[in-house]
């Protein structure tokens, strides 16, 4: 049973709200003390809203798309009456006074808001292991780091705490830790999700985005989240896709008359399981039907340090709010290693005579880049690959700065360019899962989705070494 179909059976009053609330309140009281997944709950707030929905069910009133569907919201999102903590003890008594653009949308369709997840300080990290109130595990590899920065959403959905969840990717933070939890992650193309209601880390590259277990939850909150909102300058007003109308039945006939193109370059900076695997679920796309052609990126090396120099810049001046005065500590008195790291450099970049050594150029580099990137993915339906170049680190483990920035080499891709990207389960390494990378032209958020159902129908077999 897919999401879509479990959200069909509490619409017909099969499953209550309520029965479906209390199943994952148990779950949570069970894992979370070892997991550490959610920081935050609100049961009864959620009992409330369930109650509610069975009743419109009952009475024959109309529901939302996402009625009865337990949801698990990042700490950076604001939800009024929630502690929005980014994960840092700058925030750690800062209770939203109001919704997200998105919690709003998510409300209005009847999802239940169970609480608020871990993450990277600030989401500055791609491990959630700089998280102020500490580390979450990973449910589909133990001892392993879950990715990051949206590391407890991604958690919440491998171990069954939620229907869906939802994070923010600014360099790869939803589809990094999709990719290792072994779920699903989407991050749309910039300014098609709003992104009032999100302390930025970046934003010139933001973007707020779902997880789920399948590409049916996915739909779904697309259906709810994407779309143009008056109080949020970047985004787009366009002819939104309806999602859930993308059915599988339409792509099981696998993947004819799709073009698929494979960057050589990601496949070269990744670790050879990973090519295994990435390699496997490219060829069960080939033998279903599709063309895939070999693209050559010359420009990779310039992705990380163009994506960090900008990260660095945007985040010191989004940091400088965090003063102590209005809420909150004074963030350069209680902050962690790695974002004091992204302060210091962004202060250092941001002074007048090295702007132009340094941020005029990365965002030269960034032009290049997606102009680059854009040029590839005309000749092609979707670019595929690897989300990640290598396997998530055991716990606790020591790595250099550059160490833990390389996860991002093939993910800060589609931010920089503004396209929508998605992870996939492909398979798995001696039990760590792997994901496999769709790309595509901007607004093209559609094509993707429709490949991770095609992916979805015909690989099911999931690959291990």
């Amino acid at each position: 049973m897919n999401l879509l179909e479990k959200s069909e059976l509490i619409k017909s009053n099969e499953i209550t709200a309520s029965e479906n609330l209390e199943q994952y309140i148990q779950e949570i009281e069970k894992k979370n003390p070892n997991l550490n997944v959610f920081l935050e709950t609100d049961y009864d707030k959620a009992r409330e809203t369930a109650k509610n929905i069975d009743s419109k069910i009952k009475n024959g009133e109309k529901t939302g798309r996402l009625a009865g569907m337990v949801i698990g919201v990042k700490s950076n999102i604001s939800v009024e009456d929630l502690h929005i903590t980014a994960a840092s003890r700058t925030l750690e008594n800062y209770i939203g006074s109001y919704n997200a653009t998105v919690i709003n949308r998510i409300q209005e369709e009847g999802g239940i808001i169970i609480g608020m997840t871990n993450m990277d300080e600030f989401a500055a990290g791609n491990s959630t292991e700089t998280s102020y109130f500490g580390h979450t595990q990973n449910p589909a590899a133990e001892g392993h780091i879950p990715g990051g920065s949206s590391g407890g959403s991604a958690a919440a959905i491998a171990a069954e705490l939620c229907d869906l969840s939802i994070g923010s990717d600014t360099g790869g933070s939803i589809r990094n830790p999709a990719s290792h939890c072994g779920v699903l992650g989407f991050k749309p193309t910039y300014g098609a999700v709003s992104r009032q209601g999100l302390l930025d880390l970046a934003m010139s590259m933001d973007q707020i985005g779902p997880f789920a277990s399948d590409t049916s939850g996915i739909a779904m909150m697309l259906d709810t989240i994407l779309g143009f909102d008056e109080r949020e300058c970047t985004t787009i007003d366009w002819n939104v896709p309806d999602f859930t109308k993308l059915n599988p039945v339409d792509v099981q006939d696998s993947f004819k008359g799709v073009k698929l193109g494979v960057v050589k370059q990601f496949l070269e900076v990744s670790d050879d399981a990973i090519v295994d695997i990435i390699q496997g679920g490219i060829d069960k796309m080939e033998e279903a039907g599709a063309e895939v052609v070999e693209l050559s990126f010359d420009h990779l090396d310039l992705c990380l340090p163009t994506f960090y120099l900008i990260n660095y810049v945007e985040f010191f001046s989004a940091t400088r709010k965090y003063d102590g005065r209005k809420y909150g500590y004074k963030i350069e008195d209680v902050s962690g290693e790695e974002v004091l790291r992204r302060i210091n450099i962004g202060a250092y970049i941001s002074q007048k005579e090295y702007n132009d050594k340094y941020y005029k150029k990365a965002l030269q580099a960034r032009s290049i880049i997606r102009k680059e990137i854009t040029k590839l993915l005309e000749g092609v339906d979707a670019i595929v690959g690897p989300t990640v170049p290598k396997l998530p680190h055991k716990l606790g483990a020591s790595l250099e700065p550059m160490e833990v920035y390389a996860y991002d080499v093939l993910t800060v891709i589609a931010n920089l360019a503004g396209i929508p990207a998605s992870s996939i389960k492909a398979g798995e390494v001696n039990g760590i899962p792997v994901g496999l990378q769709f790309q595509a032209k901007p607004l093209e958020d559609a094509k993707i989705l429709r490949l991770m159902s095609a992916f979805e129908e015909n690989n099911y077999y999931f690959l291990k070494i």
